[in-house]
């Protein structure tokens, strides 16, 4: 019997008589990579925030490890173990990366920012900090700024940064946006190493990514599930073609 970490049941969004999202279900299988795709206006980033409690639902169910959370904010699901990134980087420009990732680090203590304790404090925090750095290949930049970074460097730091909140279920939101072809491997490298002990779901436009990293893909269609499986499952289903072929030629 396979084991849900998250899931999602009659999943439903409307904005003033749009329904964006429409009776949407979802697994997502513990310890797996999972992907969220479809053409644009397909309703996946609603759905997404949906998931991660940035937008309340009209109608469903949301549930992490079996406990309903449905009514929880974003902050406090993110304390039961998800987070979630950004299409933007969502680093603190004016800080190194090693400060960066050392302020994910001390938000995981579950206490304040410690922006008031002596240096030796924040010190004991830095091995940890700088096993994140390393983990995601930044570590000959550990001392440079954010904002000198590379868009692909700044991706990895906002990973890094995930990481340190030790999460237990990671949703990305289209990791690979605005990238250059050298950057794309590294980073699914990067998602892939992460994932090992997690569970991930992604919401990605990149579908030679999304061959090459999930397990299971779920497809929507004008905010409903079209199809679901892996990808040799759903990129030979006519829907699915249609929806791409016939997407892209009324672009």
């Amino acid at each position: 019997m396979a084991d849900y970490i998250l899931q999602a049941e009659g999943l439903t969004k409307q904005f003033s008589g749009f329904t964006a999202v429409s009776d949407v279900s979802l697994s997502l299988e513990r310890g797996t990579i999972h992907a969220l795709i479809g053409p644009n206006g397909a309703g996946k980033t609603t759905c997404f925030n949906l998931l991660t409690k940035f937008l309340k639902p009209s109608a469903g169910e949301i549930r992490l490890n079996g406990r309903d959370i449905t009514g929880l904010s974003p902050d406090a699901v993110a304390r039961l173990g998800m987070v979630r990134s950004f299409q933007i980087s969502a680093v603190f420009p004016q800080l190194t990366v090693l400060e960066n990732v050392r302020l994910a680090v001390q938000r995981r203590r579950g206490g304040s920012f410690d922006f008031w304790r002596s240096k030796g404090v924040l010190r004991d925090l830095e091995p940890r900090a700088l096993e994140l750095v390393e983990a995601v290949g930044l570590e000959d930049v550990a001392d440079v700024t954010a904002e000198a970074l590379s868009y692909g460097r700044k991706r990895a730091l906002e990973l890094a940064t995930t990481l340190a909140l030790d999460p237990e279920i990671m949703l990305l939101d289209e990791p690979m946006a605005g990238m250059g072809h050298e950057d794309i491997g590294r980073i699914t490298n990067l998602i892939r190493t992460a994932a090992q002990g997690r569970t991930v779901l992604l919401v990605e436009h990149n579908l030679g990514v999304v061959a090459n990293l999930c397990d299971r893909i779920t497809v929507l269609m004008r905010g409903e599930v079209l199809a679901e499986g892996d990808y040799a499952t759903v990129s030979k289903d006519p829907r699915v073609i249609e929806a791409y072929i016939g997407s892209a030629g009324h672009a």
